[in-house]
């Protein structure tokens, strides 16, 4: 018995209602959205987190990172895991001089990293070439910028942009000699 595979693929998007310009779309273009969508359920919410726990090892990078269900932000660390205190606010607010600091995104987060961006001598161990594009964050699904503001007594502030108030959660992560403060923020509710 011969099948015909059109027809059986036009079955199967009728099945799931699904089309494409008017048109019924084969079948095999719902499993992405679909299986991701499973696979993201989030016991994260929106609201602050903080760990008041402070270091004397300095930050030494910050990067990003795309995965299945939310985008990564992660911050390394020399030393020991530190604290911090990541919120959504209205306004990025720059430590020190209190000026508000533009940030790309329907929503924003205020990181705050219980290290300097400095070594015991004052020396810089953190300089992005490009401190309002300090990670490269094109193409995310939540992500829309990250921005280093600065070091300023002892602390470090990260201005994050993202697409919507979207559930996020922070973790340390420690090894022998450093730490990374990571930062997921999911693609959706």
């Amino acid at each position: 018995m011969r099948i015909n595979t059109s027809s059986a693929l036009t079955a199967a998007a009728a099945a799931v209602g699904m089309t494409v310009g008017g048109l019924l779309a084969p079948a095999s273009a719902a499993p992405a959205t679909s299986t991701a969508s499973a696979l993201c359920h989030y016991t994260w919410g929106s609201l602050p987190k903080a760990n008041s726990t402070m270091t004397a090892g300095p930050l030494t990078n910050i990067r990003a990172g795309r995965h299945t269900c939310f985008d990564r932000i992660v911050i390394d660390l020399r030393g020991g895991a530190t604290g911090y205190r990541v919120e959504y606010v209205s306004q990025v607010v720059a430590p020190g001089s209190g000026n508000i600091v533009a940030v790309r995104g329907g929503a924003k987060l205020q990181v705050t990293i219980n290290a300097p961006a400095y070594d015991s001598q004052g020396r810089p161990t953190y300089r992005p070439a490009n401190p309002a594009e300090a990670v490269n964050v094109a193409g995310y699904q939540s992500l829309r910028q990250v921005r280093w503001l600065s070091s300023y007594e002892g602390s470090s502030t990260v201005g994050v942009g993202v697409r919507a108030r979207l559930p996020f959660r922070v973790m340390t992560l420690a090894d022998a000699g450093s730490s990374r403060l990571v930062i997921d923020i999911a693609h959706n509710w």
